[in-house]
């Protein structure tokens, strides 16, 4: 078959959306290696590191250009700026492309999207970055050297830097820069960890045990996840390691009735279902009918029948569940700076401003969901970020707010480190780099049996 576009072309077209027309470039990447699965496997996956790791990098790259061209990142046309990000990506983390490969290609792609004018510009820049890019200057500031070497916006950094130190910021930056397997949860109601394990790997998927639960794994190796039989059958699901700890922190006890309030794609909904055996309720609410239709489709794939998916939105008082619920899980919209390294552009989206008004909704969604929980049941709060007013601050907001409700033991499920600070703080921060995991906060609230 021949290809109607190449590599490089499908790329540019992917960074055009994502960063011209504002859509998110996971959901733009994925349409793409669906519509393009009849590519070779190193095809899309060449597709795939050169948009990632452009958009994950953008800030050096553009930093990088504005050194060796005469004209600045933000004065270039948009298809020839990306074109340009593209290649310096290549020039500087590729080492199996040539540098006269990626020059020579950029400038056939400027000239096939009707810029023949420029592409004396586009060789020249490229030419003159591959021969001098070991020689490029960094900032000497601090703060500004990280941002520019990590791609990190200095307002973020201003804000894990009060945080944690300077090791630890680094030790998170450097992670969300690698490229890392897939984490899946195995479906226990369906199959048991070892047998799943056996049937991925003879499905020619390289399987590695996740160390903090045993029914979480790593995997990699593989073509298409949708192709995987096991993944047809519904024996796993992706879900992050840190997504599965509230399942086990929540620990449900046969027949408990359990709301997720904001619950697409339903990982969470769908895990604790799986804890109650078949036996009780859970009902996985979400704001829009599209939100809520990826909670049936994961639904039905992992053949759950105890599971309910409903349109609500969360920040409405849904009358008739209050004091019902045996456990209420809140894993609210959030800034998402926890997850950067899978969600690459989200860190140019997100403003400071943008966090400081999530924390406010979340406030807003927790003072509604709270009277779901009946006395002596758990509101287990939790959020992908790594954000001290949208965590921890929330945390004390919440306690301060409603004294009928006291931090839950949450340690009994958890073990080392991550069991120490459940014990000292009645939360934990996951921070990527220095736990297995995405960055993610969790927090449990149980409400008291007397008034």
């Amino acid at each position: 078959m021949t290809k109607p576009l190449s590599e490089r072309e499908i790329v540019l077209g992917i960074l055009l959306e994502v960063t011209e027309q504002d859509i998110y470039s996971h959901i733009v990447l994925g349409n793409v290696l669906n519509k393009y699965q009849y590519l070779d496997k190193k095809e899309r996956a060449f597709i795939t590191r050169v948009t990632e790791g452009t958009l994950e990098h953008m800030v050096e790259i553009d930093y990088i250009l504005d050194q060796f061209s005469r004209v600045k990142v933000k004065k270039m046309k948009p298809v020839i700026r990306n074109i340009l990000r593209s290649a310096v990506y290549q020039l500087k983390y590729m080492d199996t492309v040539p540098d006269s490969a990626v020059c020579n290609e950029s400038v056939k792609l400027a000239a096939k999207k009707g810029f023949g004018t420029l592409k004396g510009f586009v060789n020249g820049v490229l030419r003159n970055t591959a021969r001098h890019l070991g020689e490029v200057a960094y900032p000497r500031d601090p703060l500004q050297e990280l941002s520019v070497r990590y791609s990190m916006p200095e307002w973020i950094l201003r804000h894990w830097l009060a945080a944690y130190d300077r090791g630890t910021v680094e030790a998170m930056l450097k992670e969300f820069q690698k490229e890392k397997p897939v984490t899946i949860r195995c479906n226990v109601s369906m199959i048991q960890p070892k047998e799943l394990k056996e049937r991925l790997e003879g499905e020619g998927a390289t399987v590695q045990e996740h160390p903090y639960l045993p029914y979480g794994f790593y995997i990699s190796g593989y073509d298409h996840l949708g192709e995987l039989s096991c993944f047809q059958e519904g024996l796993f699901t992706v879900q992050d390691i840190s997504s599965m700890l509230v399942g086990e922190i929540a620990s449900p006890k046969k027949g408990d009735y359990i709301i997720d309030v904001c619950a697409a794609p339903g990982g969470k909904a769908l895990h604790l279902a799986d804890k109650l055996e078949g036996t009780g309720y859970v009902e996985a609410r979400d704001l829009s009918a599209y939100k809520v239709a990826l909670i049936e489709d994961n639904l039905s794939r992992m053949n759950m029948k105890n599971v309910a998916a409903l349109t609500w939105d969360a920040c409405v008082l849904d009358e008739a569940s209050v004091g019902k619920a045996d456990i209420v899980i809140a894993d609210l919209p959030c800034s998402g700076l926890g997850v950067l390294g899978k969600k690459t552009d989200l860190k140019y989206r997100m403003t400071e401003a943008q966090a400081g008004k999530l924390a406010i909704l979340q406030q807003k969604i927790l003072d509604v969901v709270w009277r779901y929980v009946k006395p002596g049941g758990m509101l287990i709060y939790s959020t992908c970020t790594v954000h001290a007013p949208e965590n921890q601050e929330n945390v004390r907001w919440f306690l301060e707010s409603h004294p009928h409700f006291c931090l839950a033991d949450i340690g009994k499920k958890l073990y080392g480190a991550l069991k120490e600070e459940a014990e000292v703080n009645g939360y934990i921060q996951l921070l990527p780099g220095i736990h297995e995991s995405d960055g993610f906060f969790i927090a449990g609230f149980r409400r008291k049996t007397c008034p």
